[in-house]
């Protein structure tokens, strides 16, 4: 474990918030497992970190009938049912577009879903994150979702917004916000100190995983 990996995990257990450190996949699983063991419902938030490591699959194969997963939904009703029952779930998964080195989890939503369970409801949040996603603090979370995560995002997604054509915030092109309809960065959240002690757990990945 590198210095900035220990500082970021020193930092996020002063935030109140449980820090895992995993060198492999096999470590991942295993933790998971354990943290999940007695669950009776468990959602998840829409990121390519729960898919590149796995932990979906993970999920959808070894969770039936207790992992309930998005695909289920047939129909935009039935998707935004899903979303809701986050809310009484036992356990909710989901990834972080940046974690600062002063123990802060930053996250930037379209629908608000995924920042709002983060924020309340799931009995407990387990945040997946490769080491790629650690930076110094506040202003550089800011200028990796801008320059990095939400282009990246917008074009996986092909949203017609103007970073999924150029690679980069419009805000740092023109200087203006987007005004795009299509827009995904809607809900701004940077998770502090925890009232929960706990509540949340951060695994660290010792890899580069999702964007």
């Amino acid at each position: 474990m590198d210095e900035k990996i220990k500082r970021t995990m020193d930092a996020l257990s002063r935030n109140k918030m449980k820090p895992y450190f995993v060198s492999s996949r096999e470590e991942l699983y295993s933790l998971i497992r354990e943290l999940i063991k007695n669950d009776n419902l468990i959602t998840a938030g829409g990121s390519m970190t729960l898919k590149e490591s796995g932990v979906t699959d993970l999920l959808l194969n070894e969770y039936k009938g207790i992992y309930l997963d998005r695909s289920e939904g047939k129909n935009p009703d039935e998707v935004g049912e899903i979303f809701r029952k986050a809310f009484v779930s036992d356990t909710f998964f989901s990834s972080s577009n940046a974690i600062t080195e002063e123990g802060e989890l930053y996250n930037v939503d379209g629908n608000g879903n995924r920042v709002a369970a983060m924020i309340f409801g799931p009995k407990q949040v387990i945040v997946v994150a490769g080491a790629n996603k650690i930076v110094k603090d506040r202003e550089a979370a800011i200028l990796r979702i801008e320059e990095h995560t939400a282009p990246k995002n917008a074009a996986r997604l092909n949203c017609q917004t103007p970073c999924a054509k150029t690679s980069k915030c419009e805000n740092l092109i023109s200087g203006e916000p987007c005004r795009s309809p299509a827009r995904i960065c809607c809900s701004y959240v940077f998770l502090g100190q925890q009232r929960v002690p706990d509540r949340i757990k951060v695994i660290i990945v010792d890899e580069e995983l999702g964007y």
